[in-house]
């Protein structure tokens, strides 16, 4: 039975979608401090938060059951996501589920605040009628600036044509070819800045980001500018923004998000050119609905390891294909899990290849799943897809990723291939899926095999002579050890033959100590997978 903590309010549909589920039980405690949160949070594989819950890398450090910190929502600068990955906890949030929500709030408030509508509204409410103080500016025409081209941003800009204005955009991660296809033109900040009558911002908070619009941008923006913001408050300065908004420089701000939430002694509050919403961008019945089924079901899936949709801080992307990739990661993991076994010494280098056409685009996932194997048995604590990777950084292992265009061998058209390397050895074994989708070891240094990397698994090297199965048959009967399989291969007629045995149960020492006795034999190694 999994247990979820939830430590925001989370919406009615989430709540019922948890009733239903029956490996999962959750509880809801809203408004905890931090030392509240570490005192309970060793109980729960999962925690569930929205912007109020600060997890904080004290806070992971007490969480040592926790495998998922999931935010219903999209921002996620209240998670210590550095911590997280270093202790194995996956982050996740749900960026499609609100952004229609967020989309619309922007053009709400761009269109209020170039309307005057919550002053207009004050003035009248006041028992005024005061028409030619509140005369606004039209959309059509103008030009958009948006910060930051993702999800939101893009559907900001569908609307925002659709009033007919001319949009322009900065997101360094994003192609000039994107534009394009949607009529929106991407410049460098500076451009964008001087151009734009109206600029609203759509980008995560990052060390590069965090008061982007500082003095310095709000000198470069056009006299008059309209500033409107629903993505977080720490993107502005706000003393900048006040001190902007004071000398006209800035026209009118719309604010929905602020730098501490709710806003304490905040310079935009009181300001007659700001229109404020707290923050509201998310608060639709239809978003709140959307993010908590969607968050609910991303962090039971997660539990399950049946899918990891959205996590922030995994090595390679996982979605909706996800079970087709797991079979070749548990296939990496027994790669991992016998060439750990088999090492002569410390790993240094690890070099990974994978090919086929099927697994395309998978090496990251792939890699990722070989370390959780080649590591496990050597880490005190559980490893998974995030921590493998930072636990093979800490050890000083030096790991190659690489897509090759020939399988290992003809008669498998998708193969993984892993070489370890230590200080004067290294060994080669590669795998692919058997026709009833097994994992198999196709490869061991020069031997082919066809052997399964299931339990008790004993690797002999011998002469190539008659005889020494009978005596390593013998031995393990004596033994009472059962065979279940024998899977071999050879050099050459004559050379050094591999044995790959797998067993019903694991030999003693003693029994080992003995099948090294027999003459032929030069090398025994017992691998439990």
């Amino acid at each position: 039975m999994y247990r979820i903590l939830i430590s925001d309010k989370l919406g009615k549909a989430g709540l019922d979608r948890l009733d239903d589920i029956e490996d999962v039980s959750y509880n809801m405690k809203t408004g905890l401090s931090e030392d509240e949160l570490i005192t309970i949070i060793p109980n729960y594989d999962a925690l569930i938060i929205r912007s109020g819950t600060q997890v904080t890398a004290d806070i992971l450090a007490a969480a040592n059951k926790l495998k998922v910190v999931g935010r219903a929502g999209i921002g996620v600068d209240n998670i210590d996501i550095p911590a997280a990955t270093l202790r194995g906890v996956i982050v996740m949030n749900t960026p499609g589920a609100n952004s229609v929500a967020t989309a619309e709030q922007t053009m709400a408030l761009m269109l209020a605040a170039s309307r005057h509508t919550a002053s207009a509204h004050a003035s009248l409410l006041a028992g005024e009628w005061k028409r030619s103080q509140f005369v606004g500016t039209e959309l059509f025409g103008k030009t958009l600036g948006i910060v930051g081209f993702g999800r939101i941003g893009r559907l900001v800009a569908e609307r925002a044509l659709a009033f007919g204005m001319e949009v322009i955009a900065y997101d360094p991660f994003v192609s000039e070819e994107v534009g394009r296809e949607m009529g929106v033109t991407l410049v460098d900040l500076e451009d964008l800045l001087p151009e734009a009558h109206i600029i609203t911002l759509h980008t995560a908070v990052t060390p590069e980001t965090t008061r982007m619009i500082n003095a310095n941008a709000l000198n470069q923006m056009k006299d008059g500018v309209i500033l409107v913001n629903v993505a977080r408050g720490k993107l502005v300065d706000e003393a900048a923004l006040a001190d902007a908004l004071k000398s006209g420089k800035v026209k009118t701000a719309a604010i929905d998000v602020y730098s501490q939430e709710p806003p304490v002694n905040n310079p935009l509050i009181g300001l007659p050119n700001v229109l404020h919403t707290p923050h509201l961008g998310a608060s639709t019945v239809e978003a709140q609905r959307n993010v908590a089924r969607q968050m609910v079901d991303q962090v039971v899936d997660a539990l399950r390891q049946t899918d990891f949709r959205n996590a922030l801080n995994m090595p390679f992307q996982a979605g909706l294909d996800f079970q087709a990739v797991r079979p070749y990661i548990t296939l990496a993991e027994k790669l991992g899990k016998l060439q750990a076994g088999l090492a002569e010494g410390p790993i240094q280098t690890v070099e990974v290849e994978v090919n086929g056409e099927s697994l395309e685009g998978m090496v990251r996932a792939i890699a990722a799943g070989l370390l959780i194997g080649l590591l496990s048995d050597s880490h005190p604590e559980p490893l998974n897809y995030i921590s493998a990777p930072v636990v093979a950084d800490q050890k000083g292992i030096t790991i190659t990723q690489t897509t090759g265009q020939s399988p290992v061998s003809k008669n498998y058209p998708n193969t993984i291939s892993c070489r370890v390397i230590g200080d004067g050895w290294s060994r080669l074994a590669a795998g692919a899926l058997f026709s009833d989708g097994a994992p198999g070891i196709i490869r061991l240094d020069d031997y082919k095999l066809d052997a399964r990397p299931v339990g008790s698994l004993l690797l002999l090297k011998n002469k190539d002579v008659p005889g020494v199965m009978g005596q390593i048959g013998t031995i393990l009967a004596a033994y009472d050890v059962n065979i279940g399989e024998w899977r071999m291969g050879r050099d050459e007629p004559g050379g050094i033959a591999l044995s790959f045995i797998n067993l019903d149960s694991a030999p003693p020492q003693s029994a080992l100590d003995t099948l090294g006795k027999i003459t032929a034999v030069t090398e025994v190694k017992l691998v439990n997978l």
